[in-house]
């Protein structure tokens, strides 16, 4: 893929809604065509790579449209609450920690394999930094482990509803689904896998591989209708992730500034942006309160390796969720 004139007059001399439009529209074109599992991992490996080209633009010359992206792109906490609004009898959240653009083909061909209806499918933005606490927060819980055992609580904002949060086997997780009408769900995979992998010599092969098992197995799927049954059900993420292992390498004084300010991961509170132009690392105001989160496709020497797999900063597949609104027959 190359970026052609028109999606380049677009990033540089549209508004900042335009381009975020079009960048999104890009990267949701190349994530989302049908994948097979024995094909997989080559293919999310060559996806990924395109979108880069993205990634290299946002770092490059129109880096300064990260500084818009909070409030170009809806964010995937006030989409939900306003989703919630919607006067349906019964509705479920199903958020899969850490679930990205990559693994939308596999949401899309099940839902179409098992005759769900597809209602809507968007992209959203996560919070700024892209971390599960800030998305929790921006629901009104104050950490994912609250919805555990229906403890979310009164003060959040999908109200009514049964919470629970989990790290099961699907099954087990169906399981746990009484008939209670609304539920907010949310499973610490695929973040868990992420994590596990994230190590030297591993990644998104494994990580790859496990996808393609997961949410092609009748069990995923036998959980997602059970939740589904008498509900709208929205499947979505708090944050994507980056796949570090294929960034290049910072070296020299870049390296150091990256490596001194960052260490293995993404974001800090703390510390400058640095004198490199274009930027390497940018400093975001959200309601999250400022951070430091690096920019784009690099990653750097630090002690015990930097992460193969991680999130926190600013590349599209880390900040971009994707929302998946389904229903049966009759829901």
């Amino acid at each position: 893929m190359t970026l052609d004139a028109e999606m380049l007059h677009s990033l540089t001399k549209g508004t900042a809604e335009e381009a975020w439009r079009v960048i999104i529209n890009k990267a949701v074109e190349i994530a989302s065509k049908p994948l097979s599992s024995n094909s997989a991992s080559s293919e999310v490996t060559k996806r990924d790579r395109e979108v880069g080209l993205l990634d290299h633009a946002l770092c490059g010359s129109a880096w300064d449209l990260w500084h818009s992206f909070g409030d170009a792109v809806e964010r995937t906490s006030v989409r939900l609450t306003r989703w919630w609004a919607e006067p349906y009898s019964a509705k479920a959240v199903l958020i899969l920690d850490g679930l990205s653009l990559r693994e939308l083909p596999w949401l899309l061909q099940g839902a179409k394999e098992r005759s769900f209806t597809l209602n809507e499918v968007s992209v959203n933005a996560s919070e700024l930094p892209s971390e599960t606490n800030e998305f929790a927060q921006a629901l009104g819980f104050g950490n994912r482990s609250q919805l555990q055992n229906n403890g979310g609580g009164l003060a959040h904002k999908l109200q009514p509803a049964y919470t629970e949060c989990a790290d099961m086997p699907w099954k087990d997780c169906e399981a746990m689904i009484n008939s209670t009408p609304n539920w907010v769900f949310w499973h610490h995979w695929p973040d868990s896998k992420i994590h596990e992998g994230s190590g030297a010599g591993q990644g998104m092969d494994m990580l790859a591989r496990d996808v393609a098992m997961q949410l092609s197995s009748d069990d995923f799927w036998s959980f997602v209708e059970r939740l589904a049954t008498g509900r709208r059900l929205v499947i979505t993420s708090d944050h994507g992730y980056a796949a570090t292992g294929y960034f290049s390498d910072a070296d020299g004084d870049v390296g150091q500034f990256l490596k001194k300010t960052f260490a293995s991961g993404r974001s800090t509170t703390t510390g400058e942006i640095g004198p490199f132009v274009p930027p390497v690392a940018l400093r975001i105001n959200s309601v999250h309160g400022s951070h430091l989160l690096a920019v784009g496709r690099w990653k750097w020497k630090s002690q015990g390796g930097y992460p193969t797999l991680t999130h926190g900063g600013l590349s599209l597949l880390e900040v971009l969720s994707p929302f998946v609104e389904l229903s049966k027959t009759g829901a």
